[in-house]
């Protein structure tokens, strides 16, 4: 199980921002290759919406936004509060994502899928750089993350 090296509650600006300052300073993101995009984030069920941005080689801005601004990206990644802990959970159990709690595998078994767009190329980037995202995700081992 990897270091933990902060607290933080999800989903929040602060957790997001946690997961942002450990990818920022490993070198082992880099090695995805540059990634560029806006992503939202949603756990509609407790109404909590986010945007992040990917710009080259690190993440760049979070913020949190009302639910048209999370749908204003390239893509959302949407699930419920309970998926979402699921995962995280999981994650953290196992330093990283296991085969069934990858975003990949999330997608394809959800029905609707895990990442939506209102722009079929847009939604493009989901695929094209999911293993940026997906360390992005797998590095919040490292945060003894709270659930509310």
């Amino acid at each position: 199980m990897a270091e933990v090296t902060t607290k933080a509650t999800f989903p929040s600006v602060d957790w997001f921002n946690a997961v942002k300052e450990i990818v920022n300073q490993d070198d082992g993101y880099k090695h995805h290759g540059t990634c560029d995009a806006s992503v939202g984030i949603k756990v509609p069920d407790v109404q909590k919406y986010y945007v992040l941005t990917f710009e080259a080689f690190e993440v760049g801005d979070i913020k949190e936004v009302a639910e048209r601004e999370a749908e204003d990206t390239d893509f959302w990644i949407e699930q419920t509060y309970a998926k979402w802990k699921e995962m995280i959970e999981n994650i953290r159990a196992n330093g990283q994502a296991d085969l069934h709690h990858t975003l990949n595998t999330l997608d394809i078994e959800d029905p609707d899928g895990l990442a939506r767009s209102h722009d079929g190329y847009r939604r493009d980037l989901f695929y094209r750089f999911n293993q940026s995202f997906q360390h992005f995700f797998d590095v919040s081992a490292q945060i003894d993350t709270e659930f509310v």
